[in-house]
């Protein structure tokens, strides 16, 4: 509960893992059926939310942000102050750009399809993808977004992030920098380098 799931869907899903533990159950375990079924239960409904989500997620990223909010939510209650990202690097002996991975992986995934708040001059709802048309082929334009996000899927783990947060979140190479612990220098060169590698597929595809 309180994840954004419906108390119904959670339910439901339990009942899927019930309903496997019978079709396993023998007397011969000489346990009662609700001991055998629990970890079914408990099992389908952490599966569930595990693997769903407009962007799959790793089991490893998930458990790392786990762990990453419990040791917040302890230092707050014992400092008062908010950790910063090099405490809690010391605390889980992890890499910045994976604990700012593992952070950002449980952030709100905004729908093109999601309506915005105000109407347009025609008094329809307009949506985000409305928002961001800008009369070229929607077609051609969707195909390019697919392609895109293909290059990307190949970057490596910090590449990803560089483009993510220059591109997406609209941050300076100098933030980037920041964030990633790196100079800004590095920042510039990784990213011209990616544009490169990316114009050079698109190019030959």
């Amino acid at each position: 509960m309180n994840r954004g799931y419906e108390a119904e869907d959670l339910y439901q899903i339990g009942c899927m893992g019930f309903i496997k533990s019978i079709k396993r159950f023998d007397t011969n375990f000489e346990v009662k059926l609700s001991t055998y079924s629990v970890p079914y239960i408990l099992g389908e409904i952490k599966r569930f939310i595990r693997d769903d989500g407009p962007i799959k997620v790793s089991r490893s990223i998930k458990e790392l942000n786990t762990k990453i909010n419990e040791i917040k939510k302890q230092y707050l209650i014992k400092t008062g102050k908010e950790i910063t990202i090099e405490e809690l690097c010391r605390e889980l002996k992890a890499d910045k750009e994976d604990i700012i991975v593992a952070m950002e992986s449980t952030n709100t995934i905004e729908s093109l399809d999601a309506t915005l708040t105000n109407d347009n001059k025609d008094g329809k709802q307009m949506t985000i993808f409305d928002k961001v048309s800008d009369g070229k082929n929607e077609e051609e334009t969707i195909t390019n977004r697919l392609v895109v996000k293909e290059l990307i899927e190949e970057l490596e783990d910090r590449e990803k992030e560089i483009i993510l947060l220059r591109f997406y979140k609209e941050k300076t190479q100098t933030e980037v920098a920041k964030i990633l612990g790196i100079s800004q220098v590095q920042v510039s060169r990784i990213e011209r380098k990616i544009l490169t590698n990316m114009k050079t597929k698109l190019t030959s595809a």
